[in-house]
């Protein structure tokens, strides 16, 4: 007993991948007890998987894919590579028996833990075209985009090379750089827009140097030679090939959100509290410390206040600064966390008897007509900025294999026009989107859903120029740890997230008091995802 009253807790905000992976970390290494709360009733934050009547939507598409031999092996700790024994880890075997069941019968949560090896395609439509994602030099390309645009963009691309724009003080300048004038006008500009609802000039630089990093027109003619005389890597690491040309990833087999609730499982087999529909409203500073935290359950309306020695925070910044007690917050601190901005998020499922595929001319896949896993829209007709075809993804995220289970991806703000839109308006105008660009005939729609998501991506621009003194104020609180998304406002993969809770664990463990080696995940070249 005299133990337990000593032991020391650690109070994680979120149950995202961040917020799991620190807490899978507190007890597979330390004495420290982890508490998680979470103001949805779900798990995976933006990795979740929704269940729409047995078919299962992945908001905004996870490749389980890392540079990170940690991450992978993380991965594949938790949930085994289909076909192969579980590595031999800390954990009892006994959590790993997969058996196939129906994919209409019971949860899976519990059964059939295992990562599917999947091929990756995405592909771009654009000038009512297909374009190979990351635009790929071949005769398919450039008869495309004719022969007289195909000119115009490299000689607009070498005139970038020769005199550069220095320095970059937007995302408009980062990309006229690396693609040249005339191909951003003509690709990038309006596609971003289209994502961020604000021009590139207005956006930092920042987002596109973590975003499009390792990734120009040198670096596609370079990839396309060293294909042309090389063997493709094929191995699961695929280490010398960029992220954004990875040719095949790992997905669990009902979905990203299958992966953090067998973590979720796993934790609370250990007597880890999990505690959903939990909001953190209240954080309690004291000595430079923050000693407790002021929890709402949204069910029972009741407050309760935890007292932990160590804070790790994924909701975001925003809400964070709003919540902090007992200290006087710098009015500049508290303006700049004010004006963080974010991008919200829309899904529209479609469940559809068939594609059409007359304007696609590869239909290698004989269950939807096309065999890509998404498709960005680069079309100007439309707002819908990508389309995923779940079938793709796995085989199982769809109740019937004979059905084409798709979601229509849209950037908005919330509040705005597309966001209010009452389901069946905003499902009409979906189907007429598709349509219109000739994909679907709307007749051939059996059922449809909409998922909106708050706050799913960071954005770089309103007050971001300022965010350093945000992050250093909050950073001279020892025992708080901002991680993940939202909790650092980067725009961050699920595995840097994973690397940012795992670094910031090292630390505690260590005793190392400088969080500088945290914001370095995702920002160092080793950590780099490529677009």
């Amino acid at each position: 007993m005299e133990k337990s009253k000593q032991q020391q807790v650690a109070l994680i905000i979120g149950a995202g991948p961040a917020g799991l992976t620190a807490a899978y970390e507190l007890m597979l290494k330390t004495d420290i007890k982890p508490i998680i709360f979470e103001a949805s009733g779900e798990i995976g934050g933006i990795s979740k998987t929704v269940n729409y009547k047995g078919n299962r939507i992945d908001i905004g598409g996870h490749r389980f894919f890392s540079k990170s031999d940690r991450v992978m092996n993380w991965w594949l700790n938790i949930m085994p590579l289909q076909g192969t024994q579980p590595s031999e880890g800390e954990l009892p075997q006994s959590l790993f028996q997969p058996e196939e069941i129906k994919n209409d019968g019971p949860d899976p949560k519990k059964e059939d833990r295992v990562l599917l090896l999947r091929s990756r395609l995405s592909r771009i439509y654009f000038l009512h075209k297909f374009f190979n994602y990351p635009v790929s030099l071949n005769m398919q390309t450039i008869k495309n985009m004719g022969f007289t645009n195909t000119l115009r963009v490299m000689l607009s691309y070498l005139k970038a090379r020769l005199f550069p724009i220095k320095p970059e003080k937007a995302l408009e300048d980062l990309y006229v750089n690396r693609f040249g004038r005339y191909l951003y006008n003509l690709f990038f500009e309006f596609y971003t827009e289209k994502v961020w609802g604000i021009h590139p000039r207005n956006i930092s630089p920042e987002w596109g140097a973590q975003r499009v990093k390792g990734i120009s027109i040198t670096a596609v003619l370079r990839h396309a030679l060293t294909n042309l005389f090389h063997k493709k890597d094929t191995s699961i690491e695929q280490k010398h090939t960029e992220t954004s040309l990875i040719e095949q990833f790992l997905y669990p087999k009902f979905g990203p959100g299958q992966m953090w609730e067998t973590v979720a499982d796993i934790l609370i087999k250990k007597d880890i509290e999990v505690n959903l529909y939990h909001t953190v409203v209240a954080l309690e500073i004291e000595s430079d410390k923050i000693r407790n935290v002021t929890v709402l359950n949204e069910k029972t309306g009741q407050m309760k206040s935890y007292t932990g020695d160590y804070v790790f925070s994924t909701m975001p910044v925003k809400d964070l600064v709003k919540g902090l007690r007992g200290v006087e917050i710098p009015k500049d601190v508290q303006t700049i966390a004010d004006g963080l901005p974010y991008r919200d998020f829309m899904t529209v499922g479609l469940l559809l008897n068939t594609l059409k595929t007359s304007n696609n001319p590869d239909t290698k896949n004989s269950k939807t007509g096309m065999p890509d896993n998404w498709i960005y829209i680069q079309d100007r007709e439309v707002l819908v900025g990508r389309i995923q075809i779940f079938n793709n993804w796995s085989p199982y995220m769809v109740k019937d294999v004979n059905k084409v289970w798709i979601g229509l991806e849209y950037f908005v703000s919330e509040g705005d026009e597309l966001w209010t839109k009452p389901d069946d308006k905003m499902i009409d105008f979906a189907k007429e989107e598709l349509a219109r660009i000739g994909m679907i005939d709307p007749v051939e729609v059996i059922d449809s859903t909409v998922i909106r998501v708050k706050k799913a991506y960071p954005a770089y621009f309103g007050m971001y120029d300022k965010f350093a003194k945000v992050r250093n104020y909050l950073s001279d609180f020892d025992n708080l740890f901002l991680i993940g998304r939202n909790g650092m406002h980067r725009y961050n993969n699920q595995d840097h997230s994973m690397l940012t809770a795992m670094v910031a664990v090292e630390n505690i463990i260590s005793g190392n008091t400088d969080k500088s080696n945290i914001w370095a995940v995702n920002a160092e070249e080793t950590y780099h995802e490529s677009k």
